[in-house]
């Protein structure tokens, strides 16, 4: 989860992460090692270098959630349909969606040995949502009472604790939000909110190096863009016990490298195969393929602060979106693996719609129109950023094409070698055109792809949309009575972002990845990650 395996931003031209089922496996084999390096009852993955230090509240992209998730469990998760199931919370319940108590499972303990109890998440979560902590992910604690101390729009905190945080006893905690937000547990199910454990407050750049969780796997090494390897933890209480003796996190420069060791026997599993191989990879996996639509969307997303796209008027971005044949594009270049947006969100979540509108809907005639209504394009001509690494350069070469020919407006693809350079230009405001943005939900609410990629506070709106309508709507919908309410109010937020244009809907994700011979039980969660937990070697 970015979802709760991780609000995330997708590196590839699919994701997966991790989550959860099943037991631990034997140890007759113990110390072994296979041709490739890895340990005997291991299993890797494709899985590039995290943006960030391993730390929860600093990690909202696809690379450093799939560790995060191994390493640390939060209160709960949810299911392949999207219901919430309990982890380290026993529950999480309350009477006006203002004050919520909840209660843990006794006996968790971090992997030092040290108990997880209430204040464990009362300090983590202070410490995450402090201004001076610059955490990525900070904004996710702004429906708490007394964020505004700790995390005030200007100058020094005045707090080093929010007000609404209450321990009860060793397993029990209150949470006391601003106002009412009737979908506040489902925001439980991120990364985000785990718990920390008292020797991170030691040195936190040193933990973020070799962190300490409560989750299922415990950290062995990191060897930065190489490998990361975790280990199973035998002590591990939550229902997503490992069910192999740990994961190697494998790091390759391109899709095709990773699918070619795939292939050949020496990686276990990959996230996504790229446009190159994707007219062959269920011939060559046979059962190991893997074809599964998630909870994903893929979009284009201005940079407002840039030369071409500053006060640029959505006329113009609804006539880009317009000129792009989104229905080629997903049946030839992504060999049908995608299917068309129809609106802001993905179907899997609550509160989807389509719109009633023809902005999603190729009509060369009308874009050009539309493009020449607003203005035009500053120099007839953008870039689209995208990762090198992640299987990109098809489409975005496809998607310029196909605004070209319409339109006239010329585009170019503006690569970046890996993710880690792609996410660190879009929060240093480097993006001189549009990004690639690729979200997977964190939780199973439309919600989640609205307010935390279009609000003008939000951490991960890194084209930094900001409009006073948009976040006074959310407002709204944040002080529903109940979440069905909140579901509606957000359905008018969608609709009213058809005339503002934050970003240009693309497709819908599909996991198109896959596994070798040498493991078995590979599942697919709700979030499109894949259930490392759960898998086992032969």
């Amino acid at each position: 989860m970015r979802g709760a395996k991780s609000a995330k931003w997708v590196a590839g031209a699919a994701v997966i992460a991790l989550a959860a089922t099943a037991c631990g496996g034997g140890s007759s084999d113990e110390g072994k090692k296979n041709t490739s390096g890895q340990p005997a009852g291991y299993v890797s993955i494709d899985v590039g270098e995290p943006q960030k230090p391993l730390m929860p509240a600093d990690t909202n992209e696809s690379n450093g959630s799939y560790v995060i998730q191994s390493l640390f469990t939060q209160l709960l998760d949810f299911d392949d349909k999207g219901e919430i199931v309990y982890t380290n919370a026993e529950s999480v319940e309350t009477e006006d969606s203002k004050l919520w108590t909840v209660k843990l499972k006794s006996g968790w303990k971090f992997h030092n040995g040290e108990a997880v109890t209430a204040q464990s998440y009362i300090d983590a979560w202070n410490w995450y949502a402090n201004v001076d902590n610059k955490q990525q992910n900070a904004f996710w604690f702004s429906d708490i009472k007394g964020y505004e101390d700790v995390h005030p729009e200007k100058g020094a905190p005045k707090a080093k604790e929010m007000s609404g945080l209450k321990a009860v006893d060793d397993t029990t905690f209150t949470i006391e939000l601003s106002n009412k937000v009737p979908y506040f547990n489902y925001k439980l199910g991120y990364a985000t909110f785990a718990p920390l454990p008292k020797v991170f407050y030691d040195d936190p750049k040193a933990f973020g190096q070799k962190p300490i969780g409560n989750g299922p796997y415990t950290f062995e090494k990191w060897t930065h863009k190489k490998l990361i390897q975790v280990k199973a933890w035998p002590e591990y209480q939550g229902p997503n016990k490992a069910a192999n003796k740990g994961i190697q996190f494998k790091n390759y420069s391109t899709v095709e490298a990773a699918y070619t060791d795939l292939v050949s026997g020496n990686l276990d599993m990959i996230r996504q195969v790229g446009p190159r191989d994707l007219p062959k990879y269920k011939t060559d996996l046979g059962d190991g393929a893997i074809d599964q639509p998630y909870a994903a969307i893929q979009s284009l997303n201005p940079a407002f602060y840039s030369d071409t796209f500053k006060d640029i008027d959505p006329k113009v971005l609804q006539g880009l979106s317009m000129a792009i044949d989104r229905d080629t594009i997903t049946k030839t270049v992504l060999n049908g693996t995608r299917i068309p947006a129809t609106s802001f969100t993905p179907p899997q979540v609550k509160g989807n719609q389509t719109l009633d509108s023809d902005i999603l809907k190729y009509n060369p005639a009308k874009a050009k129109e539309l493009i020449k209504a607003g203005g035009g394009v500053p120099g007839n001509k953008f870039t689209i950023q995208y990762n090198a690494d992640g299987g990109h350069k098809e489409w975005v070469t496809a998607v310029c094409e196909s605004i070209r020919n319409a339109t006239g407006v010329d585009c170019v693809g503006d690569a970046k070698p890996d993710f880690p350079t792609d996410l660190e230009a879009r929060d240093n405001n480097e993006v001189k055109g549009v990004y690639r943005g690729g979200w997977v939900a964190d939780y199973p609410v439309n919600v989640n792809f609205l307010k935390e990629l279009y609000h003008s506070k939000a951490e991960s709106n890194n084209g930094r949309f900001s409009d006073k309508e948009i976040d006074d709507l959310m407002a709204k919908g944040d002080k529903a009575d109940s979440l069905e309410e909140s579901v509606a109010a957000y359905q008018e937020v969608e609709k009213a972002l058809v005339d503002k244009m934050p970003a240009i809907p693309l497709w819908y994700y599909a996991i198109n990845g896959g596994h070798g011979k040498n493991v078995d039980n590979v599942k697919v969660d709700f979030h499109g990650d894949l259930e490392l937990t759960g898998v086992t070697t032969k």
